[in-house]
C-alpha cells in the first residue's frame, strides 16, 4: 500500500514538473513602500496585501485561487489520491476522557467530520449523549470550538468559540444536564481559558478592553485583564480581579487550584517561557494578592497543592525540569524543597492522581511514564504498549483512575484506562482503520552525528521486508524550538 502510494506521488511530482510551465500565474503588483529600521531602509513592495479586507486584496486572492485550482483539476492522479486518503482518514477517533463530578467527558470524530464532537456519560458503560457539536456552530464551518472548562461537579460547561481562524474568542455556558446554553455570553477574550470557582457559581478568565471594531483584527493588543464572571449575569457586571498597567504588553494567565482554595495568576512578557507566580487566597477575608514569585528566572507550572504546600514543575537550575514544593507559610527560596529531582530524560507533563505524581518523560524521543509518591519516592513505571507517544494522564488527587492516549507510527491513537491502585492498563477505545497495523513493525536505532551526539531514529516498515539498503524510503526529520518529533500515527504517511 505504502509503496504504491509513494509511486503515485512520484508520478504526481513528474506531472507537476512537466506541465508547470503551462500555469498562468497572475501578476502581483508592486508598490513603492519603504520602511526604516534602526537606520536601515527595507523595501516592502507587497505592503498593500496586508490589508486583508480591501477589495483589491480579495480580488487578488480570487485570482490566485482560480489559477491554482484550474491547474490542480487537470492532474489525472489527483482523484485517486483523494479517494485513497479519504478511505484511510475515514475512521473513528476518540479523545482522552476526563471526569468531573460523576460525569465523563470525551470527544469523538466519526471519521470525516471537520471538528470532533463532545460527548458526556454518567459512567464508562452508560450510553453517551452528545453535548456539543462544533460542526453546527456555523453553516460554512468557519467557527471552531476553542476551549472548554467544567465546573467541579461537572454540571456546567464553559466553552469558547472563534471564527475564521481568529484568536478572538467568545465564551458561553451550557447546562450539562439539559444540554442547553444559559444566558451567559462573554466577548473580547484572547489567550485565556475559564476556571470555575469551588461552588461553580462563576469562573475566572482573562480578556482585553473592547477594541475598535474597524481595527480589532489588526491592532496590537495591550492591557490583558483578569475578571470574575458570575453565572447568569451580563459581562458588564464582571469583577476586575487583576491588571498590570505598568506592563501593558503582558499576557496574564489564571486558574483556580483543584481544592478551590487559591486563584493563581501568571503574568508573562511576550512569548518568554519564564513567568511570575502570584496568588489570592479565596477563603481569606481581604483576598489580598500575594507575589510568591516575582522574579521571572524560570518557568513555574503549578502541578497541584496540598493545603498551603504548592508543587511546581520548574526548570530552575534544572534544564530537564524537576518538581519542587513551596510552603506558602515559609515562602522564602531557602525553604523550597526538591521533591522529584531532575533526571537524564526531559520531564514533560506532571499530574497528581490518587495522591501520587504521574510524570511523563521524553526518553530517546519516545514517552516514558513514572509514578512517585508525594515525597518523591519512585514507585513504578507505567508499562506502555510499545515505543510510541502517550499523553493524557489527567485527573484529580482523589481519583483512582486516569486515561491516556497511546500512538505509534503504525498504531492510531488507542485510549487506555489506567488503574492507579493495580498499576494495570486496559483498552477503553480502539479505532478501526483500513489496514492491519499488525502487518508493520517499528524499531529504534541510533545514529552518531558529526559532533558525536547520539541521535534516535525510527524505522517503520512492513514485516518481512529485507533491510538491504535498496528500499524506497521516506525520510523525515525536524529540529528547532525545543520541539521533538515523537512517534505518532498520520494517515498521509
Amino acid at each position: 500500500m505504502r509503496h504504491r502510494f509513494f509511486a503515485v506521488l512520484f508520478v504526481f511530482v513528474l506531472t507537476l514538473t512537466a506541465v508547470a510551465q503551462k500555469v498562468q500565474v497572475p501578476k502581483t503588483k508592486k508598490v513603492d513602500h519603504m520602511d526604516e529600521y534602526f537606520g536601515t531602509k527595507v523595501a516592502d513592495p507587497y505592503r498593500w496585501l496586508e490589508d486583508d479586507n480591501s477589495v483589491e486584496t480579495k480580488a487578488w486572492v480570487e485570482e490566485e485561487n482560480k489559477a491554482t485550482f484550474d491547474y490542480l483539476n487537470t492532474i489525472p492522479e489527483r482523484k485517486w489520491i483523494q479517494n485513497r486518503l479519504t478511505t484511510l482518514w475515514n475512521y473513528e477517533r476518540y479523545g482522552t476522557p476526563n471526569k468531573e463530578g460523576k460525569y465523563y467527558f470525551y470527544t469523538k470524530n466519526n471519521g470525516l467530520q471537520n471538528q470532533s464532537v463532545l460527548y458526556v456519560s454518567e459512567s464508562l458503560s452508560a450510553e453517551p449523549r452528545m453535548l456539543l457539536d462544533p460542526n453546527t456552530l456555523s453553516t460554512d464551518g468557519t467557527v471552531a470550538l476553542n476551549g472548554t472548562s467544567h465546573s467541579r461537579d461537572g454540571k456546567l460547561l464553559a466553552y469558547g468559540v472563534s471564527a475564521s481562524g481568529s484568536d478572538w474568542q467568545e465564551w458561553y455556558v451550557r447546562d450539562v444536564v439539559t444540554g442547553k446554553d444559559l444566558v451567559d455570553h462573554l466577548k473580547w477574550i484572547k489567550f485565556s481559558g475559564a476556571s470555575f470557582n469551588a461552588d461553580g457559581s462563576g469562573f475566572y478568565y482573562s480578556r482585553y478592553p473592547e477594541p475598535d471594531e474597524k481595527t480589532k483584527m489588526m491592532a496590537s493588543n495591550e492591557g490583558h485583564l483578569v475578571y470574575f464572571h458570575k453565572i447568569g449575569t451580563p459581562q458588564s457586571e464582571d469583577t476586575l480581579i487583576y491588571s498590570r498597567p505598568e506592563q501593558p504588553k503582558s499576557t496574564i494567565g489564571n486558574s483556580v487550584t483543584d481544592d478551590g482554595r487559591y486563584l493563581y495568576i501568571l503574568p508573562r512578557e511576550g512569548t518568554d517561557r519564564k513567568n511570575r507566580f502570584y496568588y489570592i487566597d479565596l477563603k481569606s477575608k481581604d483576598q489580598k494578592l500575594v507575589k510568591l514569585i516575582d522574579t521571572p528566572d524560570a518557568a513555574y507550572q503549578l502541578v497541584d497543592n496540598d493545603g498551603p504546600v504548592m508543587y511546581f514543575r520548574t526548570d530552575l537550575d534544572a534544564p530537564n525540569a524537576k518538581v519542587i514544593a513551596i510552603n506558602l507559610n515559609k515562602p522564602e527560596k531557602v525553604n523550597w524543597k526538591t521533591v522529584v529531582p531532575e533526571a537524564r530524560e526531559s520531564m514533560g507533563g506532571v499530574n497528581v492522581i490518587d495522591h501520587k505524581f504521574v510524570v511523563s518523560y521524553l526518553k530517546d524521543a519516545h514517552t516514558q511514564v513514572k509514578i512517585f509518591n508525594m515525597d518523591g519516592k519512585f514507585l513504578r513505571n507505567v508499562a506502555l504498549p510499545g515505543i510510541g507517544t502517550a499523553n493524557g494522564f489527567g485527573g484529580h488527587a482523589n481519583d483512582t483512575e486516569t486515561f491516556y492516549n497511546y500512538a505509534s507510527f503504525t498504531t492510531p491513537g488507542v485510549i487506555y484506562r489506567y488503574d492507579m491502585k493495580t498499576g494495570k492498563s486496559e483498552i477503553y477505545r480502539k479505532p478501526k482503520v483500513a489496514f492491519n497495523p499488525d502487518d508493520y513493525e517499528t524499531h529504534e536505532i541510533f545514529y552518531r552525528s558529526k559532533d558525536g551526539t547520539k541521535v534516535p531514529m525510527f524505522l517503520s516498515y512492513k514485516k518481512g521486508l529485507k533491510l538491504n539498503g535498496q528500499n524506497p524510503t521516506l525520510l523525515y526529520a525536524y529540529g528547532g524550538f525545543n520541539i521533538s518529533t515523537t512517534p505518532n500515527f498520520t494517515v498521509y504517511n
